[in-house]
C-alpha cells in the first residue's frame, strides 16, 4: 500500500516537472490538456525548454538563438500538431528528433541555416501535411528525405540554393503533392524532362525569382496544374518557352508574369501557345506595357473565359475606348500604380461584368461618371489619385456601387447632399486621409444603405447638426484625427443604428462632452474618445453625465488624454453605461478612484487603469464589478495587492500588474484568486526572502496560473541579492509549515487509500466483523436481563424475490400446520426503528434462525446483516439457533466470498427444497424436527444432516 501511495507521488512530481505553467521565457495558452499553445518566441533560448507541458499541440519556438534539434528536444510532445522553428540559426537536425512527432501536421523550419536535408531528419513525420524550409542556404536532399511522409501536401523550398531540378528529385517523387514552391533558388533552367516522378496531384507550382533562360514542358507531367506562378524569372535576362505539346498545361487556371523580361510580342506569343487552357486570371504587373502595346486586346481574344486581369506598375497614360472589347468576362481588373491622369468615358463599356476596379495610385483629377454606372461594378478603388471634388449625380441610371475609396486625395469641401445621388447602393464610403475642411450639408438622403463611414486624418473642426441625418443605416463612424472641438446638438441625429463611433484623436473638451452630443446613440456599442482634451478639476459627480444615454454601450476606450491628462475621474462618469464590457482608461493621470465609480458598470469585464499614479486602491472600488475577469494596473505606482482580498473576484482569469512596487505576495492573495489564469508582475521590486516562500513555490508549481515571464524576475531587496534571480532564491532554509501538512494529509491519504483496499479486498470479512461487534454488544445486554423467554420460535431471513415461496408454503406449512410461531420482518418489525436494530433484536427474540438461501438471498446486503448476526449467536452461544434452507442449487464459486456460511454448510443443519412432490411432507418434517431440538442438540442429528460435496 505504501509503494503504491509513493509511486502516485513520484507520477505527481513528474507530471509537474514537464507540465507546469511557469516556463522560462515561455506563456501558455489555450485549454490546459486541449488544443494548448505554447508562445516561447524572441526569448534568446538555445535549447528547448525540458519542461514544456506534455498537452502542448501548438508550439512557437521562433526567433531565438537554436543552432540544433536533438533527438530528446520533442520526444515527450507526442500531441505536438504544429511546430514554429523558423529564424533561428538551425543548421543540423538530429535523425530521431521528430521520431515521436506522429500528429504533427505543420512543420515551420523557414530562415534557418539548414543546407543538407538527410534521409532519417523527418522520420516519424507520417502526418505532416505542411513542410515549411524557405530561405535556409538547402543544396542537397538525398534520395529517400521525404519518403516517409506520405500525406505530405504542400512544400516550401524557396529562397535556397537547389539550383537544378536534380537535386529535388526527392520532392517530385512525393505523389501526394499538391502545393510546391521553389522560386529564389538559383534555378536556370526548368525542363520537365528532368522530373523523373509522378505529380498528377500536383496543383500549385511556383518558380518565381529564378535565372532562368528557358521553360520547356517535354512531358504531360503536370495535367492538373491549375497556377503556374513564374513572375520575375529570368533576372533581367529574355526568357524561351517551349512546349511540346499546347495540352500538357490544360488544367491551368491562373499564369502569373508579373516582372519578366518578355517583348509584348513574346507575351503574346506564350499566351497564345496556352490554347487548350481556360485561362481565368492573368498577372502582367511591371512589365512596362504601354498604350501602343495591344496586348490586352490579344490576350482576351485568346482567352475569353478571362476573369481577372491584373496590370499594376506599368506605363499606360490612357486606354483606347476599345482596349476591353474582347474582355466581356472581366470581373476583377487592377490597373493601379500607372500613370492616368484621365480615363476615356467609353474606355469600360465593354466590361458589363465588372465587380471589383483599382484605379489607385494613378493621376486622376476627375470621376467619370460612366466608370461609377458600369452595369455590375461594386467595389471602385480611387485611392492616393488628386481628386479635388466628387460629383457622381448626372446620370438617371442607379449606381451598384457598394464600395468606393477615396482615400489619400484632394477633396477639400463636402458641399452639396446631392454628391453622392447616384450611390444608392452604398455599403462603405471612405475619404480619409484628404483635406477635407468643412462638410456643409448633410449627406445624401440616397446613402439608405451605406453601413460604413471613414473621414479619418481630415482636417474637420466642427460637426454640423443633422449631418448624418439621412445615414439611418450607418454601424461604423470614424473620425479620428481631424481637429474637431465643435459637435453641435443633434449632430448624430438619425444615427439609431450606428454601433462603433470613433472621434478619438481630437481636439474635444470636457465642456463639450456634458451637452449631450450622443443623445439618440441608442445602439452604439463601441465609443473611441481617447487623445482629446478632456479633465475635470475634482472627483465630484456631474450634473450632466455625458453617457447617460449610451445603454447598449460595451467598449469604452478613453486612455491617453492629450497634455495633461484627466487629472479627476467624477464619480459619475461612467453614468448611464449600464452594458459596458470593457473600459480601457489608462494614461489619464488620474490620482484617486472614488468608490462608487464603478457602481455604474455591473456587467464590467476587462478594465485598463495602467498608466496612472494610484499608489494604493481602495477595495470598494471593485466590489460592484465582482464579474471582473482581465485588470490591468500596471505602472500604478501600487504597492500591495491587498486590494484582491476584499472583493470575491471569481471571474478573474488574467491581472497585470506591470512597473510597480509589488514586494511580496502573500498565500493570501493567491487564494483569493482561485480562477486566475495569467499573472504579470514583471518589473517590481520582490524581496527575496521567506515571505514570498508561498508565492514561489506556487510560480513554479502551480498547473492552473500561469505567471507570465516568471523567469525574468529579480530580487530588489536585501542589497546582498539585489539584481539576483528571484527563482533562485532557496527556500528550503524557510519554516516549512506544509511539511506538517504533507504528513497529515499523506496519513489520511493513505488511511482513505488503505480502507478502500481493504473494502475492495475483504468487505465481506468487515461486515461480518461488524455485525459480530453489534451483536455481541447486544448479546452482553441480553445476558444482564433476568427474563429470558423467547417471543417467536424462529425468525425467518429471506430475500423479496423468494417472498412468494415463503408466504405459500413456508408460513402456512409451519405457522397453521405444526403451530410454530414466526418472526417476519414485513409483518413483526417496529415501525420507526432502525433495521438493524430491528434485525439483531428479533433474531435474539426468537429460538432459531431459518435462512432461505437463493442466489438472490446471497447478493442481498440485508440477508448478509441478518446471517452475520444469527452466526454470531450460534458460536458465541454454543447453541443450535441456526437452520439453512437451500431453494436452489448454489454452485461452488458463489459460497466461496461467503467463507462463514461455507464452513456453517459443512458443519451445521442444512435442508434442501425438494425437486420431486412426493419428497415435500419429508422436508417438512425435517424443518419441524430441527425446531423441536434442543438448543444443544442438532448439530450431530443424522436426521436433519443435508449431504454436501467434499469441494465445498
Amino acid at each position: 500500500m505504501i509503494s503504491l501511495f509513493v509511486t502516485l507521488i513520484l507520477l505527481s512530481v513528474t507530471a509537474q516537472r514537464v507540465a507546469c505553467f511557469s516556463l522560462q521565457g515561455c506563456q501558455v495558452q489555450g485549454v490546459w490538456g486541449k488544443d494548448m499553445k505554447v508562445l516561447c518566441y524572441l526569448v534568446g533560448l538555445s535549447r528547448v525548454p525540458w519542461s514544456l507541458p506534455v498537452m502542448v499541440v501548438n508550439l512557437d519556438l521562433s526567433q531565438n538563438r537554436f543552432s540544433d534539434l536533438q533527438a530528446i528536444d520533442f520526444h515527450n510532445l507526442s500531441r505536438l500538431q504544429v511546430l514554429n522553428v523558423s529564424q533561428n540559426k538551425i543548421s543540423t537536425i538530429d535523425s530521431q528528433t521528430f521520431s515521436n512527432q506522429g500528429r504533427l501536421e505543420l512543420l515551420n523550419l523557414t530562415k534557418n541555416r539548414l543546407t543538407d536535408l538527410s534521409s532519417n531528419m523527418f522520420t516519424g513525420l507520417s502526418s505532416l501535411t505542411t513542410l515549411l524550409l524557405s530561405h535556409n542556404s538547402i543544396t542537397n536532399i538525398e534520395p529517400h528525405a521525404l519518403s516517409s511522409m506520405k500525406n505530405l501536401r504542400m512544400i516550401d523550398l524557396a529562397s535556397n540554393k537547389l539550383q537544378t531540378l536534380d537535386s529535388m528529385h526527392a520532392v517530385f517523387m512525393l505523389r501526394t503533392l499538391e502545393r510546391l514552391q521553389i522560386s529564389g533558388n538559383g534555378l536556370h533552367n526548368f525542363s520537365t524532362k528532368d522530373l523523373r516522378g509522378t505529380l498528377m496531384n500536383l496543383t500549385n507550382l511556383d518558380i518565381s525569382r529564378n535565372p532562368l533562360s528557358e521553360i520547356d514542358m517535354t512531358s504531360n507531367v503536370f495535367q492538373n496544374l491549375l497556377s503556374l506562378d513564374t513572375s520575375y524569372v529570368g533576372w533581367g535576362h529574355s526568357i524561351t518557352w517551349f512546349f511540346k505539346d499546347p495540352c500538357f498545361l490544360k488544367a491551368l487556371k491562373n499564369l502569373m508574369l508579373s516582372g519578366v523580361n518578355m517583348k509584348p510580342a513574346e507575351l503574346s506569343g506564350l499566351i497564345q501557345g496556352l490554347s487548350c487552357s481556360s485561362l481565368e486570371n492573368i498577372q502582367l504587373n511591371y512589365l512596362n506595357l504601354t498604350d501602343s502595346d495591344n496586348l490586352v486586346e490579344q490576350i482576351c481574344s485568346f482567352h475569353p473565359n478571362l476573369t481577372f486581369l491584373q496590370l499594376r506598375g506599368n506605363n499606360f497614360t490612357g486606354l483606347k475606348e476599345d482596349v476591353f472589347k474582347n474582355c466581356t468576362s472581366l470581373t476583377h481588373l487592377d490597373l493601379s500604380m500607372n500613370n492616368f491622369q484621365e480615363v476615356s468615358k467609353l474606355t469600360f463599356k465593354h466590361l458589363h461584368f465588372l465587380q471589383v476596379l483599382s484605379l489607385a495610385y494613378n493621376k486622376l483629377f476627375i470621376v467619370s461618371d460612366d466608370i461609377v454606372q458600369m452595369p455590375s461594378l461594386q467595389m471602385l478603388d480611387l485611392s492616393y489619385n488628386n481628386i479635388e471634388d466628387i460629383f457622381m449625380n448626372q446620370s438617371a441610371s442607379a449606381s451598384k456601387l457598394t464600395h468606393l475609396s477615396l482615400v489619400g486625395n484632394q477633396i477639400i469641401k463636402l458641399f452639396s447632399s446631392s454628391q453622392f445621388q447616384a450611390l444608392g447602393r452604398l455599403v462603405e464610403l471612405q475619404i480619409g486621409k484628404n483635406v477635407l475642411l468643412e462638410i456643409s450639408a448633410p449627406f445624401s438622403p440616397a446613402l439608405v444603405m451605406l453601413k460604413s463611414l471613414e473621414l479619418r486624418k481630415n482636417k474637420l473642426t466642427a460637426i454640423k447638426k443633422y449631418t448624418f441625418v439621412n445615414l439611418f443605416a450607418l454601424q461604423t463612424l470614424n473620425l479620428v484625427a481631424n481637429q474637431i472641438e465643435s459637435i453641435e446638438a443633434g449632430a448624430f441625429d438619425g444615427l439609431s443604428n450606428l454601433e462603433t463611433l470613433i472621434i478619438a484623436g481630437n481636439n474635444i473638451g470636457s465642456p463639450l462632452l456634458e451637452k449631450g452630443i450622443f443623445n439618440g446613440l441608442t445602439s452604439l456599442k463601441e465609443l473611441q474618445i481617447f487623445s482629446n482634451y478632456i479633465s475635470y478639476a475634482s472627483t465630484e459627480k456631474l450634473k450632466r453625465p455625458p453617457f447617460l444615454q449610451l445603454k447598449s454601450l460595451q467598449i469604452f476606450t478613453f486612455n491617453s488624454q492629450a497634455h495633461t491628462g484627466l487629472l479627476h475621474l467624477p464619480a459619475n462618469f461612467f453614468e448611464g453605461l449600464i452594458s459596458v464590457k470593457r473600459i480601457h482608461a489608462g494614461n489619464l493621470a488620474i490620482t484617486t478612484l472614488d468608490p462608487t465609480t464603478f457602481t455604474y458598470t455591473p456587467k464590467l469585464k476587462e478594465l485598463d487603469l495602467s498608466n496612472n499614479l494610484l499608489n494604493t486602491i481602495d477595495p470598494t472600488v471593485f466590489q460592484p464589478v465582482t464579474n471582473l475577469s482581465q485588470l490591468h494596473i500596471s505602472r500604478t505606482v501600487l504597492q500591495s495587492l491587498d486590494f484582491v482580498l476584499h472583493v470575491n473576484f471569481s471571474e478573474m482569469f488574467l491581472l497585470r500588474a506591470v512597473g510597480n512596487q509589488l514586494q511580496v505576495i502573500k498565500d493570501q492573495h493567491i487564494k483569493a484568486l482561485p480562477f486566475l489564469n495569467f499573472l504579470d508582475i514583471r518589473q517590481n521590486p520582490f524581496t527575496c526572502d521567506c515571505n514570498n516562500k508561498d508565492f514561489l513555490n506556487w510560480s513554479l508549481n502551480d498547473l492552473k496560473t500561469q505567471v507570465l515571464h516568471f523567469y525574468e524576475y529579480t530580487c530588489a531587496y536585501p542589497p546582498g541579492s539585489k539584481g539576483e534571480p528571484l527563482h533562485k532564491f532557496e527556500t528550503k532554509w524557510c519554516p516549512r509549515y506544509e511539511f506538517i501538512l504533507f504528513i497529515s494529509t499523506s496519513g489520511g491519504t493513505i488511511l482513505v487509500m488503505a480502507c478502500c483496499t481493504i473494502h475492495h479486498l475483504f468487505r465481506w470479512q468487515v461486515a461480518y466483523a461488524y455485525y459480530l461487534l453489534l451483536a455481541f454488544l447486544y448479546d452482553k445486554k441480553q445476558k444482564r436481563k433476568l427474563d429470558s423467554k423467547y417471543t417467536y420460535d424462529a425468525f425467518i431471513s429471506y430475500n423479496r424475490h423468494d417472498e412468494e415461496w415463503v408466504m405459500r408454503d413456508l408460513l402456512p406449512t409451519l405457522e397453521e400446520q405444526y403451530q410454530w410461531k414466526l418472526c417476519l420482518h414485513h409483518r413483526d418489525f417496529q415501525p420507526g426503528k432502525p433495521i438493524l436494530d430491528n434485525i439483531v433484536e428479533n433474531i435474539y427474540a426468537s429460538r432459531k434462525t431459518i435462512c432461505v438461501i437463493s442466489e438472490h438471498y446471497l447478493g442481498s446486503e440485508w440477508c448478509s446483516s441478518e446471517m452475520q448476526v444469527a452466526s454470531f449467536r450460534l458460536f458465541d452461544e454454543r447453541k443450535d439457533v441456526l437452520i439453512l434452507i437451500f431453494l436452489e442449487e448454489i454452485p461452488r464459486e458463489r459460497l466461496s466470498p461467503y467463507h462463514r456460511m461455507r464452513k456453517l454448510v459443512k458443519r451445521k443443519t442444512y435442508l434442501r427444497w425438494p425437486q420431486k412432490q412426493e419428497e415435500v411432507h419429508l422436508f417438512w418434517h425435517k424443518v419441524n424436527m430441527a425446531l423441536k431440538t434442543l438448543d444443544d442438540g442438532g448439530e450431530n442429528n443424522p436426521i436433519l444432516r443435508g449431504t454436501i460435496p467434499d469441494d465445498y
